[in-house]
């Protein structure tokens, strides 16, 4: 019933503001909300499934992992760009998120199935990596078209050169119910 409700009063702004709030304006603030609440959402049914609390990790360390990989190697060797969405990032550096982001769930992989007796398949969990690291990637470049659509640099300022909370999550959000999906069909 949120997103009946909310649609209600995004169009009571339109009426109450005169048409002053338009039908574009709504459009944008009802895919924020489900977007942001509708993604978010899957990460506490990760936690709440099977060994959801290791499970979770796989989605921090796919989305993080890949930002700071892809970061650090196409600052460093990055030549072609990846997307005009993104004018920075670049394919080096995407190919080095990937791969980032499938070595460092590799080696959590290692560490979990020795401590915790779990049988996860190595190479399933790569290959799953991989697929949240590209999905991660597509994320970060949806939130930037959102923020080049409403023209604005960062979704906030609580975090001085980072920008606000979005900017530091966009990417963990944006794979939550895909990682779900996944998780549900290990």
């Amino acid at each position: 019933m949120i997103i009946p409700f909310t649609v209600v009063i995004l169009f009571i702004s339109i009426i109450v503001s005169k048409m002053k709030i338009g039908f574009n304006d709504i459009t944008v603030e009802l895919f924020g909300i489900i977007y942001i609440i509708g993604f978010t959402a899957f990460l506490p049914v990760i936690y709440s499934i099977n060994n959801g609390k290791f499970l979770i990790m796989y989605v921090l360390l796919s989305a993080w992992g890949s930002d700071t990989f892809a970061y650090a190697i196409g600052r460093r060797f990055g030549k072609h760009k990846l997307s005009i969405i993104s004018p920075k990032k670049s394919v080096e550096g995407s190919i080095a998120g990937i791969m980032g982001a499938a070595i460092i769930c590799l080696i959590y992989t290692i560490i979990i199935n020795k401590l915790q007796n779990f049988g996860i398949n190595y190479i399933y969990i790569t290959l799953t990596a991989m697929a949240l690291s590209i999905l991660s990637q597509i994320g970060d470049l949806a939130a930037s078209s959102i923020k080049r659509h409403v023209e604005i640099k960062d979704f906030g300022n609580l975090l001085p050169g980072h920008g606000g909370m979005l900017d530091r999550i966009d990417s963990m959000i944006f794979i939550a119910p895909f990682a779900y999906l996944i998780f549900s069909i290990m």
